[in-house]
């Protein structure tokens, strides 16, 4: 708002200073960053008042997750309050894929609400059906798909090689869809140790970033040799409000966690990486710097395929951060190990941009 603001009334001073992409992402991180440890004790005692038991906690997870009842749930609404207020301030508005990214943080973040509200009234940790959110979730991936398939090629390019690509035509439309829904739930899979999801979700948002914005520069996108795409770096005052609002969560949500996120915030949180790294054309690339969130939901389906051919089971709880604590480790030595993987995982999806 800032930005149009700033250019429709000719204030050449402030338009010459916001009109520079860096500075808007270094005040869209500070801006949700702040409004998201302004708003925190407040709303978290809201969230507490309202919801009386809090988030239910499954009986057959590790036993020390018991101490966590009564923790309020639905955290996940003040990064995304603080998310939008700050790219409402900062973005180009203008932009068809802010929109788009805007479309997929809002839907599935409602489709997790819904999710969050249904098990808190019900006290129990099934939610919504299965169906019913697979179903709401590719109706707004597939909206979000459409308006940044409209800008960009249907060809899905290849780390590791310069300018190679696969042409997916019309298929394109439903790869990435699928990949939208899927890192919206891998995310969700993840989030469920204090800290654990909320901070590969920031090194995630901090490397696509520096994606978008190289992928929005002509001169540097050319150097690299890597596709090309106009409007995109806009797309890295997005990523920098989500690590803003990530970070403002996380002062919260640090163990122990005084609320948590809940499907609310994670699935927003994955299906807007997903969005992003569709806009940016490196959708493989999120595989490998998200790859702690395939890692995830990985050991969810292996385990739920090996037991039902089997009856038995490869690691001792799923999602696997559960087969560490099961294995004895503390839930600190859980997360923290899991940060380290995926700084790690971030490291080797930035090499990918020279390694052409």
């Amino acid at each position: 708002m800032l930005y149009l603001l700033a250019e429709y009334l000719g204030f050449e001073g402030i338009w010459n200073l916001v009109r520079y992409q860096t500075f808007r992402f270094g005040a869209a991180l500070i801006t949700a960053l702040f409004i998201g440890l302004l708003i925190g004790p407040r709303f978290i005692n809201l969230l507490r008042v309202r919801q009386g038991k809090g988030q239910p906690i499954r009986a057959d997870g590790p036993q020390s997750h018991q101490a966590k009842v009564g923790t309020p749930t639905m955290g996940g609404l003040m990064i995304l309050i603080a998310l939008f207020l700050s790219l409402m301030l900062w973005m180009d508005l203008r932009n068809p894929f802010v929109w788009a990214c805007l479309a997929v943080t809002a839907g599935f973040g409602l489709i997790g609400f819904l999710d969050d509200y249904d098990k808190v009234t019900k006290n129990s940790h099934r939610g919504v059906s299965g169906k019913v959110r697979l179903l709401l979730e590719f109706m707004v991936a597939g909206i979000a798909s459409y308006i940044i398939v409209g800008q960009i090629s249907t060809d899905l390019y290849v780390p590791f090689f310069s300018g190679v690509s696969i042409p997916l035509g019309p298929f394109y439309y439903v790869f990435a869809a699928t990949l939208i829904v899927g890192f919206g739930n891998a995310v969700n899979l993840t989030d469920g140790l204090d800290g654990l999801a909320i901070m590969p979700v920031i090194i995630a948002a901090g490397t696509f970033a520096l994606i978008a914005y190289l992928v929005g520069r002509v001169d540097y996108s050319e150097y690299l040799g890597i596709p090309y795409v106009e409007g995109a770096g806009e797309l890295a005052i997005f990523c920098a409000a989500i690590v803003g609002g990530g970070l403002a969560f996380l002062w919260f949500n640090a163990p122990p966690a005084a609320v948590f996120m809940g499907d609310t915030g994670s699935l927003a949180l994955g299906g807007a990486l997903g969005a992003v790294a569709v806009a940016a054309h490196h959708e493989i690339v999120l595989l490998i710097v998200g790859g702690l969130f395939v890692a995830e939901t990985a050991s969810v389906i292996i385990q739920v395929f090996w037991f039902k051919r089997t009856g038995k089971r490869i690691f001792r709880m799923a999602p696997i951060h559960h087969h560490f604590e099961q294995l004895g480790w503390s839930e600190s030595k859980v997360v923290i190990r899991f940060w380290i993987i995926a700084i790690v995982l971030a490291m080797a999806g930035l090499s990918t941009l020279k390694l052409r």
